[in-house]
């Protein structure tokens, strides 16, 4: 299957990039994240995935619009399903992308992290292959969280400390 694979970080894309090569997919990352910030995060994010890429030969579509004002005007106001919003705006645009680049299915790296809402992005995923009409491949990466976490400190990738937006920075920093 050929399959988009929307992708937050580097160091988030080791064990999906693996695992579904190892069930002889073909993989092609997509990075678009309008929800880091400030944009020195997203751009060390980008550039350590650029690294990464090009060291497993990984095909790249990259997103390099900053695009932080319309992640801002869907949560504000909405801050407690800044979440569920920014999951929907990631993976829709990942599938618009997957559907007009004729691939099979499109998954996401978000599921790799325990930390991440899994069963939110599973229901989004699921309802944004809907609308489009391209499938969601789900699969639980967390079992590969640990391994993953392991090799890129092994690689001595850069590693960030919260989720991306400037509301998991402040939960991270401001306690």
């Amino acid at each position: 299957m050929n399959i988009l694979l929307h992708i937050c970080c580097g160091p988030c894309s080791i064990y999906p990039v693996k695992k579904l090569r190892e069930e002889q997919h073909r993989v092609r990352g997509y990075f678009y994240n309008p929800n880091i910030h400030p944009y020195t995060e997203w751009k060390k994010r980008l550039d350590t995935l650029k690294e990464y890429a090009e060291k497993i030969d990984l095909p790249l579509i990259v997103d390099e619009n900053y695009e932080l004002e319309d992640f801002l005007q869907q949560v504000v106001y909405r801050e407690k399903n800044r979440c569920r919003i920014c999951y929907y705006m990631r993976l829709l645009r990942a599938a618009k992308i997957a559907k007009k680049g004729k691939f099979d299915a499109f998954t996401t790296t978000l599921l790799v992290s325990p930390f991440q809402k899994h069963e939110m992005i599973k229901e989004i995923g699921e309802e944004v292959a809907e609308k489009t009409g391209i499938p969601f491949y789900y699969q639980d990466f967390r079992p590969g969280f640990k391994e993953a976490t392991a090799a890129s400190k092994e690689m001595q990738m850069y590693r960030q400390q919260y989720c991306g937006c400037i509301f998991s920075e402040k939960e991270r920093y401001c306690r």
